[in-house]
């Protein structure tokens, strides 16, 4: 994993796209993180100024805590687990529900290096991106390396997704 995209430099490159783009269109953002553990919230942060575009972020890594600071379902948890298109969207509606942002990014996966399942082996993330006004679209990744690669990879494509959803 020697792509500069997914270096600390790529990482912090998608972060000043996402946050000029926020601050020119009177945005603000908030995420909901899993498998980062609050690592695209730091990436964001890291900027300069990012109080004006930047409301929070919630790391609810625990099935009580996805349920209480987010929202989702215990049903939801119970039938398709935490790592899957139904609690991802969950996650990032109650994220934008709860913390008045204008743009929202949810991701969840098994970043390793165990936790892996046959259905959901290590690297499998759903990542989810929603717009206040919009519908939530999800989508699945099968990232490649150790636990920090498949962290690193999720936070690019956290990212790239909040830049796509922010220029369409």
């Amino acid at each position: 994993m020697n792509d500069v995209a997914h270096t600390d430099a790529g990482l912090a490159e998608r972060g000043r796209v996402v946050a000029e783009l926020l601050l020119t269109r009177g945005q603000t953002m908030v995420t909901a993180e899993s498998c980062t553990g609050g690592w695209i919230a730091k990436v964001l942060t890291d900027i300069p100024g990012s109080s004006a575009w930047f409301e929070c972020g919630v790391v609810a890594y625990g099935y009580e805590a996805k349920e209480a600071l987010l929202g989702v379902h215990p049903q939801t948890l119970e039938r398709t687990g935490a790592v899957s298109q139904e609690t991802v969207i969950e996650m990032v509606s109650g994220a934008l529900a709860r913390y008045g942002a204008s743009v929202a990014v949810a991701v969840t996966g098994v970043a390793g290096p165990s936790g892996g399942t046959p259905d959901k082996p290590v690297g499998t993330v759903w990542i989810g991106w929603k717009r206040r006004g919009g519908y939530a679209h999800a989508q699945v990744f099968h990232f490649d390396g150790d636990r920090e690669a498949v962290r690193r990879q999720t936070v690019a494509a956290a990212l790239d997704g909040v830049r796509q959803i922010l220029t369409n």
